[in-house]
């Protein structure tokens, strides 16, 4: 406890946040500076880094979303590999910074979400909301030398919330307007939209999953070309076809879109199951790839749209939206934004455009939730995510 006392009377924090999404792409890993304490809250990134996964460790991991294949033995392995990961993208990004451990405070982790399942299943007589996220906080600290914070979701759920999302609390002390009314969409594998109204305090700010970011994209690009390619680079596939209609309509009835906040969602529902329901259809349609590559893109823009339409227009006209997240590469889905959104006389954006950087942005956040927790303040917001009241949220390893 003393060591978290003397963390907490700091003036400045150096802190390192570590992400892996929905994508399996990596593990992001930032440097950020911070300083004061609540919505007084600064944070300055130093330093970024991105470590690729090895491709045989991420096809185990792709193993574990798939409950008849993800076993007891094959997760707890690959928690603690993934710790082993995650530390070695810890220390690379202290190294790129010019720093070394000692210099470092803490170190807040995500963790790689395996399985998340935010409705009641009350069949034992109890309410039960669970999550399941890896890479084991106590290898961390480990192998750093440094205090781990990790597995945040958790004190959330147990508090009756959803679990997610999370990065709302850092959207609203990091970009919070006096004068205009903000939406952050992140567009990761799955696409998650933060309502940030004008001059608003924090229980006002509300947030929720708006349905697939890259994830069906990706999915799509990897079926028809039989995992070569993992990803629409550029949107170059999605920019060579045209919207199918037919296709678009079938996609757009799913009872997801309809469902009210909170809500958030993720690999169990929008994963390769439902990819392969796609293609097939695809196929027996006779849709080109091209096309149906170009229809799921515009899927994700409409979805935000639609979220926008449904459940946030009314009470919240919004000035300016602003992109985060891999999806804010692919030129194809940012125009197909920018057009939706146009209508409502929405400004849109990319984290770049406002100098900030969409790569390093999920993992900044988890390194000031994970600030909150060495200070003892909580780091939900029950308005997002649905919990009974605000909680400390994140596990410490020391």
């Amino acid at each position: 406890m003393h060591r978290l006392m003397e963390i907490a009377k700091k003036e400045v924090r150096r802190v390192v946040g570590l992400m892996s999404g929905t994508s399996v792409d990596g593990i992001d890993a930032a440097l950020v500076e911070i300083t004061g304490t609540g919505e007084d809250l600064k944070a300055n990134l130093v330093a970024f880094e991105n470590m690729p996964y090895p491709e045989d460790i991420r096809f185990k991991i792709f193993e574990l979303f798939e409950p008849h294949k993800s076993t007891v033995d094959k997760i707890g392995y690959m928690n603690f590999l993934l710790g082993e990961l995650f530390a070695e993208a810890a220390l690379a990004v202290i190294r790129k910074a010019g720093l070394s451990p000692k210099d470092i405070d803490i170190i807040g982790s995500h963790g790689q979400t395996i399985y998340h399942s935010p409705q009641v299943d009350s069949q034992d007589g109890y309410d039960i909301r669970y999550t399941v996220q890896i890479g084991e906080g106590a290898v961390i600290a480990n192998r750093t030398g440094i205090v781990c914070v990790s597995d945040f979701r958790v004190a959330d759920m147990a508090a009756g919330g959803q679990g997610a999302p999370l990065v709302p609390y850092t959207e609203f002390i990091l970009y919070r307007s006096k004068d205009k009314n903000i939406l952050l969409q992140n567009i990761g594998g799955i696409g998650n939209i933060t309502v940030i109204p004008a001059g608003c305090a924090p229980d006002r700010v509300y947030a929720f999953d708006t349905g697939p970011g890259n994830m069906v994209i990706d999915g799509m690009v990897s079926r028809i070309t039989g995992g070569i390619k993992k990803m629409d680079e550029g949107g170059v596939i999605a920019r060579s076809g045209k919207i199918n209609e037919k296709l678009l309509n079938m996609l757009t009835d799913d009872p997801y879109f309809s469902q009210p906040p909170p809500k958030s969602t993720g690999r169990e529902y929008f994963g390769g199951d439902y990819v392969n329901r796609i293609f097939e259809y695809m196929r027996s349609s006779g849709i080109s790839d091209e096309d149906g590559v170009a229809t799921v893109t515009y899927l994700t823009a409409w979805s935000i749209a639609d979220a926008y339409r449904r459940f946030v227009k009314d009470n919240c006209a919004a000035d300016r939206l602003i992109i985060g997240g891999g999806g804010s590469y692919n030129p194809v889905l940012v125009d197909f934004i920018r057009r939706e959104m146009a209508q409502y006389g929405i400004e849109t954006l990319t984290q770049e455009d406002i100098g900030f950087s969409s790569d390093a942005k999920e993992a900044v956040a988890f390194a000031i939730l994970a600030d909150r927790t060495v200070h003892g303040e909580a780091n939900n917001l029950p308005g997002v995510t649905g919990a009974r009241q605000p909680v400390v949220m994140g596990k410490i390893s020391l």
